[in-house]
């Protein structure tokens, strides 16, 4: 083992970058749907390899107390309110971001809805809403940072999207479509970008440790009568580790895809599900 690189690794969560805080230090970072649990360890994980970062959703009293964990660890973060739906707010959240810290290089579109219900169940406005969060939501906020990006030859975009991007979950049909369609535009872009110094990637991770993870369970426990604990475990079950995944090991893969020494990897769809879906 080379002692020397060892002791220049620095060790998140156990895992190591070696030279990744030096690329991404004072690179200007959103992360959408910033609030919630892998909002806010995506946020942790950017700001403590030095990044600005700016976290952005709906409710501005969660987003304060984001940002205030993060401010605590010394990390350097702004929060501002914003519905992804709604390309005018989107539009305004961009030139405050630009305002105060200029262009946003690495956007991360990670604000989405996720609810369990049978297909004939669902209500119309239920379909409306996953679609326009989890899709439109993510072609708005590509569609107003990624000029910015081609404008200064460099950027990066990672969406959040599912193992339900590339298979079918039961009583997820809003769900499995929207971030089917997540997919279906990462790719696209990657190929519209790919000589424009631009890489876009998306992240697909199993059943994470996280609220919305919980929420679900919490509804199907009541549906079927079962427990709560004994729903998380049937999720956790579907993969092959027999575990939920930690919001702290999506943030590593981010960090890996943000980093300058991987602008070849670009187009691809990255599993973080415990061996769940090998595709």
């Amino acid at each position: 083992m080379n002692l020397a690189w060892a002791g220049n690794c620095i060790l998140r969560w156990g895992i190591c970058y070696s030279g990744t805080m030096h690329e991404l230090r004072q690179k200007v970072v959103l992360v959408t749907g910033g609030s919630g649990g892998l909002g806010r360890a995506l946020a942790h994980a950017f700001a403590r390899q030095g990044s600005a970062v700016v976290i952005a959703g709906r409710s501005e009293e969660k987003l304060k107390r984001a940002a205030m964990e993060v401010s605590q660890e010394g990390g350097r973060i702004m929060s501002l309110p914003c519905d992804v739906t709604r390309r005018h707010q989107v539009k305004a959240l961009g030139e405050a971001i630009r305002a105060e810290w200029g262009m946003v290089q690495i956007l991360v579109n990670n604000a989405g809805v996720a609810r369990a219900v049978g297909f004939l169940e669902m209500e119309d406005s239920l379909w409306d809403e996953t679609l326009q969060t989890n899709l439109t939501g993510t072609y708005n906020c590509c569609k107003v940072f990624l000029p910015g990006m081609i404008e200064t030859g460099w950027g990066r975009i990672i969406n959040i999207a599912s193992t339900s991007a590339k298979v079918a979950y039961s009583h997820a049909s809003a769900y499995t479509s929207s971030k089917h369609g997540v997919l279906g535009l990462t790719r696209a872009l990657a190929v519209e970008t790919a000589r424009l110094g631009v890489t876009v990637n998306a992240i697909c991770p199993g059943y994470l440790d996280d609220e919305l993870t919980h929420d679900n369970a919490r509804a199907m426990a009541v549906k079927t009568g079962k427990k709560l604990e004994d729903i998380l475990r049937l999720f956790a079950q579907s993969a092959p580790q027999k575990r939920l995944i930690a919001p702290a090991e999506v943030a590593a893969l981010a960090l890996m895809i943000a980093a300058e020494k991987a602008g070849g990897i670009t187009g691809q769809a990255i599993n973080v599900d415990g061996g769940a879906v090998m595709a």
